[in-house]
């Protein structure tokens, strides 16, 4: 898995001297937290991920790392009469076995009847096909793949409802809307729209972005993540707030995402953020940040540049900023260096068991607009990271359920992961042989032939040591 290396540090202790000799020295004094657990964390037998500190007590020579998706092939280019130079706000959906692409098509202007939203096809997440629907006309012909028009379609943004009482005639949901209103839309099945009703559902907001609502599993509730302006209508930076609601149509007020104390507004143009595939008590969020001052091309008449970001939450509420770094560059190419391009689409497809897919826009407002295939490592967003130095983390007091520890880690050829299980002050319990390899899911074996079993619903501890290796995640499973 090929990342660049970018990096966070925090929670360090005294970095650990060099080599696997000063590794092994450090199993035998207790690394301890850098202060007495307030509480027992319960995560059963589900995948944790280190994309924020929720686990972490404590790091010593290692660190937080972000890990940057690799940019692979063209997947469209908008060239169509219905599409063109503004088709935007993608939006990923996977149905089995199916991917579809949603989009923005032809849009003469921000507030129009003749804007139109499109659809496209695919079984691999790489091909996809434009189907000739014939549901709606353009130029004289309904052969082409338009699923709305109107003013809605500015930013229709669907989703596959899994609220398991939802009704199979709305089995697909949309937000889509702007100047303050936005709409609530169902289909049976992802082509023929209508609004669930007359009125708006929010009035409370910007909404001229890609606005996105998705069923919640963990929280039991339909979750919004939506335009606003922090200071008034376009006063201060674009925000993203959050709502939540239990029939999709009536909505908690908006509350701002809230960030940690010191870490600075940015314009996040959009959000992308959805559950995370396989551990959807984590979410995600893939934020497009707009910097408006900024003017790479010369000669190019619209200001502003834009990458990629990526931050977490465990409430919906409260979120992780700790990777202030961009997620994604903008490339070599100087179009990716002109106002609204570099912005990922909505939803995490697995067309494979090792990787995630995802896609990102680039070009936008040339002729060759385009949307581009991202992957990353499958629950690699981030890891604990160690170099050839050696470096340790302590995880938080937590009770897990299971009969198998197995990592989602990678090392070099030289590099090593082990496992060190303590009680809550510290004692060694068990401990590990050496792990090393590149596996999304190695089972942890253990010295002596003791077995993690018999810990399970106690509070425990893990202490693990790296070298030149990376953990992504965890998890305890029968």
């Amino acid at each position: 898995m090929h990342h660049r290396m970018t990096r966070r540090r925090f929670l360090t202790g005294v970095a650990l001297g060099a080599g696997a000799a000063a590794v092994s020295a450090c199993r035998s004094k207790p690394l301890l937290p850098s202060a007495p657990p307030t509480s027992v964390q319960e995560i059963g037998s589900r995948w944790e991920l280190f994309v924020d500190d929720w686990l972490i007590a404590r790091l010593e020579g290692a660190e937080l790392r972000i890990n940057t998706p690799i940019k692979r092939e063209i997947v469209l280019v908008a060239d169509q009469p219905w599409e063109g130079k503004w088709s935007a706000y993608f939006t990923a959906l996977q149905d089995g076995a199916r991917t579809r692409l949603y989009y923005r098509g032809f849009t003469p202007a921000d507030v129009s009847e003749a804007t139109c939203t499109c659809m496209v096809e695919s079984t691999d997440g790489i091909h996809f096909e434009r189907p000739k629907l014939g549901l709606y006309e353009f130029d004289g012909s309904k052969q082409n793949n338009i699923v709305h028009r109107g003013i809605e379609s500015h930013n229709l943004a669907p989703f596959i409802d899994l609220n398991p009482k939802a009704r199979s005639e709305e089995r697909y949901k949309a937000f889509a809307g702007l100047q303050s209103k936005l709409f609530a839309l169902s289909s049976p099945d992802g082509l023929r729209w209508q609004k669930m009703q007359a009125d708006p559902v929010m009035t409370k907001g910007a909404f001229d972005s890609l606005n996105v609502g998705f069923w919640d599993a963990t929280a039991q509730v339909y979750r919004s993540y939506a335009r606003y302006w922090t200071g008034g209508e376009y006063k201060g930076f674009r925000g993203v707030q959050g709502s939540t609601s239990v029939d999709f149509l009536r909505w908690s007020d908006p509350q701002p995402n809230r960030y940690a104390q010191g870490v600075p507004l940015e314009h996040f143009y959009t959000n992308a953020t959805a559950p995370c595939p396989g551990a959807p008590h984590i979410l995600l969020s893939f934020p497009k940040r707009f910097v408006p001052e900024r003017t790479k091309l010369p000669g190019y008449g619209e200001p502003g540049v834009s990458d990629a970001m990526f931050m977490t939450s465990r409430d919906g509420l409260n979120w992780s900023r700790i990777f202030r770094e961009a997620w994604v560059r903008p490339d070599l190419d100087e179009r990716d260096w002109t106002h609204r391009s570099n912005m990922p689409a909505w939803g995490i497809v697995q067309a494979s068991p090792d990787e995630f897919t995802m896609y990102i826009s680039e070009h936008y407002d040339w002729p060759d607009n385009r949307l581009r295939r991202l992957t990353i490592r499958r629950h690699g967003f981030a890891s604990i990271h160690a170099g050839v130095s050696g470096g340790e983390c302590l995880t938080q007091l937590f009770r897990f359920a299971g009969t198998q520890l197995v990592l989602n880690y990678a090392t070099s050829a030289a590099g090593s992961v082990s496992v060190e299980v303590q009680n809550a002050d510290g004692k060694a319990l068990m401990q590990s042989n050496d792990m090393y390899g590149n596996e999304l899911e190695g089972v942890v074996t253990w010295l002596g032939g003791t077995k993690i079993a018999d810990l399970a619903g106690k509070p425990v501890r893990l202490r693990l040591t790296l070298r030149d290796a990376d953990v992504y995640a965890l998890r305890f499973r029968a």
